[in-house]
């Protein structure tokens, strides 16, 4: 039996792969916060902005369709004194 590490070849194999996985995770942690959150702060703003002007121009479609498709309330009952 030879002597030195006596972990098995897969043991190993996972071992290094997690050192990867670790590093590798570093990294994308790293580039989002040096080149993804700086775009979004100053891009933010921006983004909301737009997403409001949408969302007012969907509001007002949806005001203009149920003026155009609601009907006028019904008459008060002819047996109710009116107010």
């Amino acid at each position: 039996m030879a002597t030195g590490d006596p972990k098995r070849p897969w043991e190993q194999q996972l071992k290094d792969a997690a050192a990867h996985l670790e590093t590798d995770l570093k990294n994308v942690v790293n580039y989002i916060n040096d080149q993804v959150v700086p775009e979004v702060r100053r891009n933010g703003s921006e983004a909301l902005r737009a997403a409001a002007a949408e969302l007012h121009r969907l509001a007002q479609r949806m005001d203009d369709h149920a003026r155009k498709t609601s009907a006028p309330p019904p008459p008060p009952p002819k047996d109710e004194p009116r107010p």
